[in-house]
């Protein structure tokens, strides 16, 4: 098949019905996307601005990765959006590192290969947001830390999340504050095609679609600022394919979270604002700081795997994949054994079956999983934390790896690590008043 080009169409919302509707075109090929906000408080006036009109033109290039990835064409015609070379260029890297997985596992090469094509930009003037911020949850263990952290700090939240169900919606009950959900409706075909012969499929940058389609929540709601709970090792990639570093988490990344802020913070002349709280930490101290409270227990999940599109199926978690195995780990020094366990519902350290898993994720084998995990070194010294530990130590996967770690990396690297990942960075985006809020909350 010849290569094709791939169309955004121009997007529409109606204020009236509170539905926006994405249309892309791909060989002979029409797609249909929609998103469903709720009708109370929906601000009908904000919806008519230049800044929302520009913000739904970002959001269509960027739902259209999905649509995109059935043929990963080498040229993006969006000549019926209107925006800035600037804007180009974020949209590039949404399409090109955003993909990064993607292009890796399939073997495609197209890194400073793409071309996109956009109408003129259209003005924008600053529009009034109430102070306010909306924090996007995923009924993991990283935004329930944002939750109690903001909380403690008194600040007044309100979370957002893109068609809840499982853990979200138990995480957002127990946390009983206000809760704003979208709707958003993927065209079946383009997920029937993804299957047959002669089309790709693949991961593609679901923190940048779920946090455009927040970014219109925002100026249809009335929030000033965006929070996600991305931590500092979501910016350490997985493998080198085509002259980059393919990062499974890179729309989760610092170098991501700087453009998107860039772009919202223009687009909206400086009103929107774009940061996570968690950035400073990493994900041994976001699990240190989960631990102090035992209220989202029974509730949450980090587990991926029973976690897919058609819902929640299952346990919470699943105990096999790579995310349930690096979180049970990442826990152990910071939980007794009974409370990690009745999480779980099993001991992952105990059987033996994990120990290659676990060489996975401390560096001992292989490469970094493709999946939303922490550093490797930070694996590595969790797990050396706990090697000592009475209710760790005479584990399978602990006993097995122990010596092999200490072989492989030094017990004094080990140390030094763990201490590391217990310091928080100053490298994020967080504003001075929102940080100086949170943090004795987390010291």
């Amino acid at each position: 098949m010849s290569d094709p080009v791939f169309i955004i169409e121009s997007p529409a919302f109606d204020a009236r019905t509170g539905e926006a509707v994405f249309t892309y075109r791909l060989d002979a090929h029409e797609f249909t996307e929609t998103l469903r906000f709720p009708l109370d408080g929906l601000d009908a006036e904000t919806a008519a601005t230049p800044a929302f009109a520009t913000l739904l033109d970002l959001t269509a290039a960027v739902l259209g990765v999905s649509y995109f990835k059935l043929r990963a064409p080498f040229h993006i015609d969006a000549s019926a959006l209107a925006l800035s070379s600037e804007q180009r260029a974020f949209l590039i890297d949404v399409y090109e590192n955003g993909l990064g997985e993607f292009y890796a596992r399939n073997a495609l090469k197209r890194f400073g290969r793409l071309t996109l094509s956009t109408g003129p930009a259209r003005e924008t003037a600053p529009i009034g947001l109430p102070q306010r911020p909306l924090v996007l949850i995923g009924g993991g263990k990283d935004s329930l830390v944002s939750v109690q952290l903001l909380e403690s700090a008194g600040q007044p939240i309100t979370l957002f999340a893109v068609n809840p169900k499982g853990p979200i919606l138990s995480s957002v009950e127990r946390a009983d504050l206000p809760f704003l959900a979208v709707e958003r409706h993927l065209d079946p075909e383009m997920i029937r095609l993804g299957q047959e012969p002669g089309y790709y499929n693949g991961h593609v940058p679901s923190t940048a679609i779920n946090s455009m389609i927040a970014a219109l929540a925002s100026l249809l709601f009335g929030y000033s600022d965006i929070i996600l709970s991305n931590e500092r090792s979501a910016s350490e990639g997985n493998v080198e394919f085509d002259g980059r570093l393919a990062n499974h988490q890179y729309s989760k990344s610092l170098d991501f979270e700087r453009a998107i802020a860039q772009t919202l913070s223009v687009a909206t002349g400086g009103t929107l604002r774009y940061y996570s709280l968690l950035r400073p930490y990493s994900e041994a101290r976001i699990a240190e700081l989960f631990a102090r409270t035992t209220r989202f227990d029974d509730v949450f999940s980090s587990c991926n795997r029973n976690f897919r599109l058609a819902g929640h199926d299952g346990t919470l978690w699943c105990g096999e994949c790579p995310k349930c195995h690096f979180v049970f780990l990442i826990f152990a020094p910071h939980m007794p054994h009974d409370r990690l366990v009745k999480i779980f519902g099993q001991d992952l350290l105990a059987d033996p079956r994990h120990i290659g898993a676990y060489r996975e994720l401390t560096g001992l084998a292989g490469h970094k999983p493709w999946e939303c995990v922490g550093e490797i070194l930070e694996a590595a010294a969790c797990l050396w934390r706990v090697a000592d530990h009475p209710d760790w130590r005479d584990s399978a996967v602990v006993a097995t790896l122990r010596p092999e770690l200490e072989a492989f990396y030094g017990a004094p690297k080990l140390d030094a690590a763990f201490a590391e990942l217990m310091a928080d960075s100053p490298d994020h985006l967080i504003p001075r008043s929102i940080e100086t809020a949170v943090a004795s909350h987390a010291d």
